[in-house]
């Protein structure tokens, strides 16, 4: 199985331990110190439960790509793959008892065993993402989490802070503590501030610029930070000012009545109105500068995402497709992730897209899409022929469990060797059409 096709088929499957390692916390949790350099010893490696961003996962290197696999979910649990592993964290995935690649889970970084002047553990600040990506969540509280009819039915923004794994708001003082012991004991290389959203008209940009310039203080990361739409977009300059290299403005869905099931108090903030807080940002920030999360999973149809990455790529947005990770606890636990084959069809189409418009994930400063360990997207950013559309039939999401029509074409396809092809539209072709649109 080829690097990307297995990459792809992990994230919609998850990963089953056939052998759970030994000392291996979950992150938040206060975890065994570091051994010293020269003492030998490995340290243990950790998952992470809960909270906001990717959650239920644990960071892999598999033949040399950094990759998020969820482990904690019931997928995970019923998923073919197989990983047989050591203490150390390495060893093999398999699936019907053949070997298909080596796996190594990343390791517990070394700043997770200091705490702060005050005593808070560093764990409790910000996070290890994929291998050399700090991450915190500066508000853990949201105005849609507590209400129930208003919720994102995949967020588990509030279970970290509920288990004690965190803190409610961090300062700046804190980050920059964190984010330069980080880049010294771990070499981290850029950092991801996202935010639950508060009853502010800015939307949390106000204390994101300020936790960006109190990280830009203590040591010089790219930053990239992560909020709704704030009503007075003035807000993009100001967060550029205090040091934020790239914005992130999460769409998550496209689709008005399924951003209305999926995410009914965000759904209030329309399509429309993103897009001209995208167009507002690029203008700031630049070109491929500004990204977006695509949620594959929640309702939207193969073709309703494909408009909404073509329109996107256009404007100089890059849209960060990833599939849905079920969360234990939240109200769309239930629903299954989309198949490795809908994501593929998705990758495929527009990764080269992507690359010919010059937005590669490797010239993001910061964030999510520079990181790319929750997605398989990087690895199709090829020069090159865009794969055709799926026809019409490509219209519902297909889940692991029950292959629709497009993805047994695709499989079709595949096996007679003649997946049709078309160039991608050229940039000034797709801007023309954003703007019909």
């Amino acid at each position: 199985m080829d690097t990307q096709t297995l990459i792809t088929e992990l994230q919609s499957f998850g990963l089953r331990l056939a052998e759970a390692p030994e000392g291996a916390p979950e992150a938040g949790a206060a975890p065994p110190q570091e051994p010293a350099p020269g003492e030998g010893g490995r340290a243990a490696w950790t998952s992470r439960r809960g909270g906001a961003g990717p959650t239920q996962h644990v960071a892999a290197t598999l033949r040399g790509a950094t990759v998020m696999i969820p482990i904690h979910t019931d997928q995970a649990a019923a998923s073919p793959f197989v990983a047989r592993l050591g203490r150390d964290g390495a060893g093999t995935v398999e699936r019907d008892g053949r070997e298909l690649a080596p796996i190594a889970f990343v390791k517990t970084p070394r700043f997770y065993a200091l705490s702060t002047k005050d005593g808070i553990p560093y764990p409790k600040i910000a996070l290890l993402h994929g291998a050399d990506v700090l991450a915190s969540t500066v508000l853990q509280t949201c105005i849609r989490y507590t209400e129930r009819e208003k919720a994102c039915t995949f967020c588990a923004i509030g279970q970290s802070l509920a288990a004690g794994r965190t803190i409610a708001k961090k300062t700046p003082e804190q980050l920059g503590e964190v984010a330069e012991a980080a880049a010294r004991l771990d070499g981290v290389r850029h950092v991801t501030l996202t935010t639950g959203t508060p009853r502010s008209a800015d939307r949390g940009a106000a204390h994101l610029a300020d936790c960006a310039r109190g990280i830009k203080a203590r040591v010089d990361l790219p930053v990239q930070a992560q909020c709704e739409p704030p009503d007075d977009f003035a807000w993009f300059e100001r967060m550029r000012a205090a040091g934020v290299d790239s914005l992130g403005m999460h769409l998550e869905a496209v689709e008005d009545e399924v951003r209305a099931a999926a995410m009914p108090g965000k759904a209030e903030v329309s399509v429309a109105r993103y897009f001209e807080a995208f167009e507002a940002a690029v203008r700031v920030f630049g070109r491929g500068q500004v990204s977006t999360y695509l949620i594959a999973g929640l309702g939207d149809s193969l073709a309703s995402l494909l408009d909404a990455s073509e329109r996107l790529i256009a404007m100089g947005v890059y849209p960060f497709l990833v599939p849905l990770v079920p969360i234990p606890g939240t109200p769309g636990a239930d629903r299954a992730p989309p198949s490795g084959d809908f994501m593929r069809a998705l990758y495929e189409h527009v990764g080269p897209l992507l690359a010919r418009s010059g937005l590669r994930s490797t010239e993001v400063k910061a964030g999510c899409a520079r990181c790319g360990a929750c997605s398989g997207l990087s690895g199709f950013e090829a020069e090159g022929r865009a794969a055709a559309r799926p026809g019409p039939r490509a219209a519902s999401t297909s889940t692991p469990e029950s292959p629709d029509d497009a993805t047994l074409q695709l499989r079709a396809c595949a096996e007679q060797g003649h997946v049709p092809r078309v160039p991608p539209l050229a940039p000034g072709d797709l801007l023309r059409r954003a703007r019909a649109v």
